[in-house]
Order: C-alpha cells, then structure tokens, then sequence
C-alpha cells in the first residue's frame, strides 16, 4: 500500500508521464537505499482517447530503471521480461 501511495502523490501533480516514471524510480532509490530499481508505468492518455487522433485503447508506457538492473544487462532483461512478459 506504501508504493500506491507513493504513486498517487507523485501522480497527483501535472507532469508528463516520462518524468513521473524517472521520479517515482528516484524516490525509492533514496528513501529505500535501494541497490536496484525498476519502474514501469502504463497510462492511456485521454489526449489521445477522446480528442486529437481518437484511439481507444492506446497506451504509452515508460520505464526508469536505476542501479543493478541497470548495470547488469541479463538482470535488466530478467526483470523487464517478467514485467512485460509477451507484451513487447
């Protein structure tokens, strides 16, 4: 319940979702100390859901990654695959 939290209050402040991701990733690193970090957001944005190009559905997802995911590429690819699983 603590990292919902701690979404909702970054999610409350208009930002685009590329710095909401890094910031959320930043977060646990300093107040976690952390050695690893992996954030993945997914958010269907109504900019493209009900005006501009009309795509229900369309999603855009970003990902932070911090520390050991990121130094270590088969530990990188481990974790992004259990996250994306056959989605990508």
């Amino acid at each position: 319940s603590k990292l919902a939290r701690v979404v909702e209050s970054v999610a409350r402040r208009p930002q685009v979702q590329e710095r909401m991701t890094e910031e959320i990733a930043n977060l646990m690193v300093t107040e976690l100390d952390a050695k690893g970090v992996a954030v993945v957001v997914e958010g269907e944005h109504t900019c493209m859901t009900i005006r501009g190009v009309r795509k229900p559905g369309s999603r855009c997802i970003t990902s932070a990654i911090k520390g050991l995911f990121r130094a270590n590429q088969s530990s990188r690819s481990e974790v992004l695959q259990l996250i994306y699983g056959d989605r990508r």
